[in-house]
């Protein structure tokens, strides 16, 4: 027969280990073999690729490398982890035995002009009292293991906040140098078309052309004009942005990219790999798993609060009195333990339990729905991509003809074969071909950009540990 002395602390070892609520297991869903315009090799790690040095642009390279460190928006997710980090060990810290120390020391006595007798007394306290509420269930060991969840997500959080800031800077830097491009098409359709109009006076003088020839002219060197400005807005929004992200001052940005520059064009392939790589690859697709996973342990949390607990407490309270005439000492102490059990609630603890339950549920949809839009992201662009190629040769070759044009219709106007609007027609085609060649470059670099982004390639994982994000220093003006 076994005695109690033995058979309780068996007990208490074998409650120990009970968990309450399901374990989490990493969640499935089926995927095609392949992207429907994609290979089938497989993509290892992509986080540390420089998509961006496809490019071959210096200053993208260095502005990409600095926001990383510099923009606000990482720096707030970083500082997100530390928070995460303590949430870890306040999970932790209910199932663990907790002591609180106090002491105090007193001096008392009496003054006046009665006369009495009276002593001063001193008198010195101190107390300590100890309390461990056994996890049975596992309610603590849940909330740990979610906390611990929650900190994975927090890291992969920041991933995809230094991922969403390279596309919002390359972006950017592309919608920029695109400005800057057009502004340089704008300004040179606008001498071409000045010299068409002294062209026109010319001949008008010589009575060659009409007054209705000359306005026509007037009226497109006046078109182009006010086309210019607007270019112009859009740029400094671009660089403004770029400014923000980098968290600099818009001047800095606006002097380093003074003087044009052309406009980003990739060189090379990018390997999309296979739908299941995203799982491993893309930080939101992580993050939300996570999620899912701190969600999961809500639930034994949840059941662990139908159960009983037992709560092991005590307590020791020593005393010294000393007076001129007498001194001593007291010392007082408890030890036992205290049992709730949770007997009618109104059913809020097993709704608890269903919510917790309807919780993990939901996270389990929004984990699917973050793998699905992350592969129609990809097709996406990928679609994008294998034809912006073609796009920007068509119209490449369209420019090359429209100028050829160009040129014959002003060599015949000035011969006298051939009318102004043949010139004025030819001059709006090149314009529009030269803006549609710059937008379609346009378009190809940010399709190419989203596709990095897309297979979740380059934003540098979060190192783990305690994060330390930069301090922000804010310099307030004295106000008279």
């Amino acid at each position: 027969m076994v005695s109690i002395r033995t058979a309780a602390p068996a007990l208490l070892l074998l409650l120990a280990g009970c968990v309450s609520g399901p374990d989490h297991k990493p969640p499935e869903m089926p995927l095609p073999a392949k992207f429907s315009e994609g290979g089938t090799k497989i993509n290892n790690d992509v986080a540390g690729s420089k998509w961006w040095t496809a490019f071959g642009d210096s200053k993208l390279t260095s502005f990409a490398e600095q926001g990383l460190a510099e923009n606000l928006n990482i720096q707030q997710s970083l500082e997100r982890i530390n928070q995460a980090q303590a949430a870890v060990v306040t999970a932790g810290a209910g199932g663990l035995p907790s002591l609180t120390v106090s002491g105090d020391h007193t001096t008392s006595g009496q003054k006046g002009s009665l006369r009495t007798q009276d002593e001063t007394q001193n008198s010195s306290s101190g107390g300590a009292s100890a309390s461990w509420l056994l996890d049975l269930w596992g309610q603590y060991r849940r909330a740990k293991e979610g906390a611990v969840a929650s900190l994975d997500a927090a890291y992969s959080n920041v991933d995809t906040a230094r991922l969403t800031y390279l596309q919002d800077l390359a972006n950017s830097y592309v919608n920029a140098r695109y400005y800057q491009a057009r502004i340089r098409i704008a300004q040179d359709n606008l001498k071409s078309r000045r010299e068409t109009l002294s062209l026109t006076k010319f001949q008008l003088e010589a009575g060659a052309a009409s007054r209705l020839d000359v306005v026509q002219a007037e009226g497109l060197v006046n078109s182009t004009l006010s086309e210019v400005p607007g270019l112009e807005i859009s740029y400094r929004q671009s660089v403004h942005h770029i400014a923000t992200l980098l968290n600099v001052p818009s001047a800095t940005i606006i002097a380093q990219l003074q003087g044009g520059g052309s406009q980003p064009v990739f060189r090379g392939r990018v390997n999309s790999g296979i739908p299941a790589d995203l799982i491993r690859n893309r930080p939101d697709i992580r993050a939300a798993e996570r999620t899912l996973a701190a969600a999961t342990a809500q639930i034994g949390v949840a059941e662990a609060q139908l159960f009983p607990t037992i709560t092991l407490s005590g307590a020791i309270s020593p005393s010294y009195v000393h007076t001129s005439s007498r001194s001593g000492s007291l010392t007082t102490w408890s030890f036992g333990p205290t049992l709730t059990l949770p007997i009618f609630d109104g059913g809020a603890l097993r709704a608890n339990v269903k919510t917790a339950e309807s919780s993990s549920r939901e996270q389990y949809v929004v984990w699917k729905q973050t793998v699905l839009t992350a592969v129609e992201q990809v097709e996406n662009a990928l679609s994008a991509v294998s034809r912006d190629a073609q796009t920007v040769s068509a119209l490449r070759a369209q420019v090359k003809s429209y100028q050829e044009a160009l040129s014959l219709s002003t060599a015949s106007y000035k011969d006298g074969a051939s009318s102004l609007l043949d010139v004025l027609d030819a001059q709006r085609n090149v314009s529009t071909a030269q803006e549609s060649l710059a937008t379609a470059i346009q378009q190809s670099a940010i399709d190419y950009i989203s596709l990095n982004v897309a297979i979740g390639a380059g934003y540098v994982p979060a190192e783990k540990g305690p994060v330390a994000a930069k301090s922000v220093k804010v310099a307030a003006k004295a106000v008279n």
